[in-house]
């Protein structure tokens, strides 16, 4: 593909150029369409594309005629809700990828008629907004523990207005047709008592517990994370062997930890019951190192007794199997770290200092006093929190879960059942796994941005989940009359900013202020969820469940899955590694169209693209070759009464079946969700069908330096044939396509591209494209030979043809295209002619000076040894009995044709070559 576009792309720099042609624009009646601030003189349309302008001023439009905006109607919806995109968040190139392609479905749907509705909006980002909030407050000497919450809140929201919409703003620059009037934010009052309502309705079916249990610890952000949050990287680690007494004796056992730390929290060592080398320490006890407590040596089938020593130190307190291990065995828990990360007093040592550096103290203290017995290198992997990036601590906490294992039930089938699609498919069996091991799920949070947890703690330990405060003083006084709201205290945590998120389908068109309001009746359930695989689970799959839970339906039909952006060395993008460029630059220096087109060419769903910017160079160049394009038509004179020419017609009637033929294969692309597929497709019809062959055969002829006018016919074909392809382009570009639908014609009010139909698929005359083909070879194979004897253009040559069936419907376009004075058929092959084969005619061109009969023997001789590679491979695939037993008819009889032609061609290559 790369070569593809390097080598046919035209490198014409970017300019800005306000001169348009101006007497063009009046006889179009189109001079309001001209940019702001243009007094230059307007005797010529620009030499490039000015996508600054265009961007500004189309989107302004497209706003302005309310073409974004979506109401119910009876037209079929076509709805794609946003992934919200953090409020703390800016442009990276994740979204740049994500919203293109949301933007390209978006902008098809509504060619195609139908009420298309993308609802943009962003997400209140508990950790990662408070985390901003307390930086900024420490920046003015705040700390917030020196805040009420309320007054911390305020600081919060005045936060969040100021920054929060940042990133939506920078969506309108890539053109994103969202309807902003619809624009919602997790946490405003309406989503806000949405997640309220769910959580009670959850509690109140038991499905939401509160419990005592070993959760993921961020110590940096202070609060419990989900296991979906934690993000397990490789590091470099050590392995340290430590030997513990066996009390009462002078036996030792030895274990192996990459945490010595936490050995102060160890309340047993456990080995395997069938282990032969433990069976004597039945009922014996060991010391742990440094302080001396003693513990039991349990046996248990959990560990693996070829695992190191076969020995397993057991730290219920910090470790999720440990922990099952001490429920079993009725161990104590012993919680030696606080909080921050650093040493509790149950620790007995090293109290108030952080994990890392007690870490390095402690191996160098268990040295000194005998009990490391070696260090080893190794390398293990180790949970980081996606949003801090602080080593995740395993801890016993009180916090608030959701029991997962029925409410999860039918996302799992309706996805294994196809009714919702994962595209690609590769990861449904990714999926599968998660749904059927799924844990529950961890909601609390110990922050303060975010819904509060709607839990109210009465005098005598008790508690009650309510709406509000009025409605939890009314359950609080069923349970004793005497409460008053003194007697209450909410819970100080909120909920995991992903129990709003995973309303988003619903809540985003009021499905639970109003169940059958008009929009969720309408838009629900959406079409498309565009996002990253990363949050299949812990946002798809939990949107999935939300959307059969409360609407007994689907929340979308297809989830498109993008891959990561990498640089093109296969890095993941990120601020640490300077390998991210900012997209607004882009934008900038390339273009809207031109960074939208560099983002989908290698983006195939589900698969990491490799990004390099001379991909949207790529792109800004396919604009200036469509606005060259453009150029060269508008250059056109028209003469009603002017002739049209056979080439002319050959080339019309060609292209309106070629372009059947690609709007087929476009429209199948885009039902398999392959964009990428689609926008090279398209590339190649404008490029090489349109720009190469059907213009060079339509334009008109040069007398004495001059255009030949073109007539009428032709000039309305093209210009049709361009307006047909514009549209096609306007989903991955938007701005220049609209741009040149106005220039081409005057257009009334809401006559705009972004709502023109879009093309409707004909039957296509194959055989027609077939021959046009033929005559390709053949003009491809004359400019050969023009190039092998460095033959000038304008030296016009002749083509002689020896074939049993005649055919000269395109000769005419063949004599054009190739700088012929004539055509000729002939029974024999000529004498002092180069030659060559196309299907079963052979073509000759004669010359008049003797041609060089060893570089014609080589030529023939390459050409003949490549045809029969050709065949071999043909015929092989013939002879395979599983293809010709599972391939389509017409598939078969393709390769039989192919297999007949190169024969042919072999024959007659031969022959000539015998000649010689």
């Amino acid at each position: 593909m790369f070569g593809l576009l390097k080598n046919s792309i035209n490198r014409a720099k970017f300019k800005k150029n306000t001169c348009l042609n101006f007497v063009v624009l009046t006889a179009l009646n189109l001079v309001p369409f001209l940019r702001p601030n243009e007094d230059t003189q307007m005797n010529e349309i620009p030499k490039t594309y000015d996508a600054k302008s265009a961007e500004a001023h189309w989107y302004a439009w497209w706003m302005e005629k309310g073409f974004f905006r979506s109401v119910p109607d009876e037209r079929e919806p076509y709805t794609i809700v946003i992934p919200p995109p953090n409020v703390t968040g800016v442009l990276h190139m994740g979204h740049m990828l994500n919203n293109t392609i949301q933007d390209v479905l978006v902008r098809r749907a509504r060619m195609q008629g139908k009420n298309a509705c993308w609802v943009p909006g962003t997400d209140h980002a508990s950790i990662a907004t408070e985390a901003k909030v307390v930086k900024l407050l420490a920046d003015q000497g705040i700390k917030k523990q020196d805040l009420t919450r309320d007054e911390f809140l305020k600081h919060a929201w005045s936060w969040k207005e100021k920054y929060g919409g940042i990133i939506l703003e920078q969506l309108k620059k890539l053109g994103a047709s969202c309807d902003w009037e619809r624009t919602r934010f997790t946490m405003e009052d309406d989503l806000s008592e949405a997640v309220i309502e769910v959580f009670n309705k959850l509690y109140e079916k038991g499905y939401i517990y509160r419990g005592y249990r070993m959760v993921n610890w961020d110590p940096s952000a202070l609060t419990a994370v989900s296991d979906e949050e934690v993000i397990m990287k490789e590091k470099n680690s050590k392995l340290f062997h430590l030997r513990y007494q066996i009390e009462g004796t002078d036996e030792w056992l030895t274990i192996a930890t990459t945490r010595p730390e936490t050995i102060l929290g160890d309340t047993a060592v456990a080995v395997h019951p069938d282990d032969a080398r433990y069976a004597h320490l039945h009922g014996k006890r060991v010391l742990v190192p440094l302080i001396k407590r003693s513990v039991p040596v349990i046996f248990d089938e959990y560990v693996d007794r070829e695992f190191g020593t076969g020995a397993l130190k057991v730290t219920p307190a910090h470790d999720k199997n440990d922990y099952e291990l001490g429920k079993k065995h009725q161990l104590e828990m012993i919680d030696m770290l606080n909080p921050d990360g650093t040493l509790s007093k149950a620790a007995q040592l090293y109290i108030g200092q952080d994990r890392f550096a007690v870490r390095k103290q402690i191996v160098k203290d268990l040295e000194e006093a005998g009990h490391l017995v070696k260090t080893e290198d190794i390398k293990n992997s180790v949970g980081h929190s996606e949003r801090t990036d602080a080593v995740i601590e395993p801890r016993l906490s009180q916090q608030w879960f959701v029991a997962m294992k029925e409410i999860s039930k039918p996302a799992l089938e309706h996805v294994e059942n196809g009714d919702i699609r994962l595209i690609p498919d590769k990861f449904i069996n990714t999926y599968r796994h998660w749904m059927e091991n799924v844990q529950d799920w961890c909601i609390s949070r110990q922050l303060w941005w975010g819904q509060r947890i709607p839990a109210w703690y009465l005098p005598e330990g008790d508690f009650v989940v309510a709406m509000n405060e009025a409605d939890a003083l009314k359950k609080a006084q069923q349970k004793n009359p005497a409460y008053t709201a003194a007697d209450l205290r909410q819970d100080e945590d909120v909920v995991d900013t992903w129990f709003s998120s995973w309303l988003w389908p619903i809540s985003v068109f009021d499905g639970f202020k109003d169940p059958n309001n008009k929009d969720i009746q309408y838009y629900y359930p959406t079409n498309d969820l565009v996002t990253a695989p990363e949050i299949l689970f812990f946002w798809v799959a939990r949107m999935i469940i939300a959307g059969y839970e409360y609407r007994g339906d689907l929340p979308f039909r297809n989830v498109y899955l993008t891959g990561i952006v990498r640089d093109k060395q296969g890095r993941k993008m990120s601020k640490s590694l300077g390998n991210s460029p900012d997209p607004l630059d882009l934008i900038e220096q390339y273009g809207a169209d031109g960074v939208r087109v560099g983002m989908l060419f290698s983006s195939p769903a589900g698969n990491d693209l490799l990004f390099d910017e001379s991909l949207c160079e790529q792109g800004r160049n396919f604009t200036n070759k469509i606005w060259n394009a453009f150029r060269l038509v508008k250059g056109w004179t028209a003469d009603a009464n002017a002739a049209q020419p056979a080439a002319a017609q050959n080339a019309i009637a060609w292209f309106e079946q070629r372009f059947q033929q690609q709007l087929a294969e476009i429209d199948e692309h885009y039902l398999r969700f392959r964009l990428s597929d689609a926008l090279m497709a398209t590339y190649k019809l404008v490029w090489d069908d349109f720009c190469s062959w059907y213009l060079e055969a339509a334009k008109p002829d040069f007398v004495d330096g001059q255009p030949k006018p073109v007539d009428a016919q032709t000039q309305a074909a093209t210009i049709h044939f361009f307006e047909q392809i514009l549209k096609l382009l306007h989903p991955f570009m938007p701005f220049i396509s609209e741009e040149l639908y106005h220039l081409f014609a005057e257009r009334k009010d809401h006559d705009a591209l972004i709502v023109a139909p879009w093309p409707v698929q004909k039957t296509v005359d194959s055989a027609l494209v077939d021959r046009f083909q033929i005559a390709v070879d053949v003009i491809t194979n004359v400019r050969n030979i023009r190039k092998q004897k460095n033959i000038p253009p304008r030296e016009q040559l002749t083509l002689l043809v020896k074939t049993s069936a005649p055919d000269a419907e395109f000769d005419a376009l063949i004599a054009k295209l190739s700088g012929l004075a004539s055509i000729a058929y002939v029974a024999e092959k000529p004498t002092g002619a180069i030659g060559f084969v196309v299907k079963t005619a052979e073509y000759f061109v004669p010359f008049a000076t003797n041609i060089n009969v060893e570089e014609e023997r080589a030529r023939l001789a390459k050409e003949i040894e490549y045809n029969k590679g050709f065949l071999k491979s043909v015929v092989s695939k013939l002879a395979n009995e599983r293809f010709v037993a599972n391939a389509k008819p017409e598939i078969i009889a393709n390769e039989r044709s192919k297999q007949a032609d190169a024969e042919a061609k072999i024959k007659a290559l031969e022959e000539q070559l015998a000649n010689l």
